[in-house]
């Protein structure tokens, strides 16, 4: 098993998953909204975790696995702190936003889908973000910034990494 279980707060955190379980009576009909919080509890979704997540719902780990898998917002991967998604649809495309990924790839010394050697940053390629009108856009976690420009990069990873270093 990976180390997600052998962490110090793994029980604290299966409780608070159990807990949110029960509070939907351990419903399939409510897996997707039961992988949300597992990934906001654990920040990713190991196998393991999926399985477990399988057998409290009653379900196949293949089922589990197979929403994990489809939907992009899902990682199976551990991720950095701050999640960067950079849009690529056609509005973000159109409006330059390939020289922005290639600025947040090289500030970050990353390539898209990978997370940066202290943990902080994950850089994702998304299709859509679905704000066409802000294009070219980055989401970090829940945050969306519209009209970004390679210039802007900087100043967003600076940002970050400010506030972490003032929460930590």
């Amino acid at each position: 098993m990976s180390d997600i279980f052998s962490q110090v707060h793994a029980d604290e955190k299966l409780r608070a998953l159990d807990a949110f379980i029960k509070e939907h009576n351990s419903e399939e009909e409510a897996l997707i909204s039961i992988l949300h919080k597992a990934q906001e509890i654990f920040g990713y979704l190991p196998s393991e975790l999926q399985l477990y997540v399988a057998r409290k719902l009653d379900i196949p780990a293949a089922k589990v696995y197979g929403v994990v898998s489809f939907y992009s917002y899902f990682s199976q991967e551990k991720r950095g702190l701050y999640t960067i998604n950079v849009c690529l649809g056609t509005a973000c495309f159109v409006k330059g936003i390939e020289k922005v990924m290639h600025e947040f790839a090289e500030k970050l010394d990353i390539k898209p889908g990978r997370t940066t050697a202290d943990g902080l940053f994950t850089l994702k390629d998304v299709r859509c973000i679905g704000a066409c009108g802000l294009a070219p856009v980055v989401m970090v976690n829940d945050k969306v910034f519209g009209h970004v420009k390679p210039q802007d990069v900087e100043k967003i990873i600076n940002d970050y990494k400010a506030l972490e270093r003032s929460e930590a």
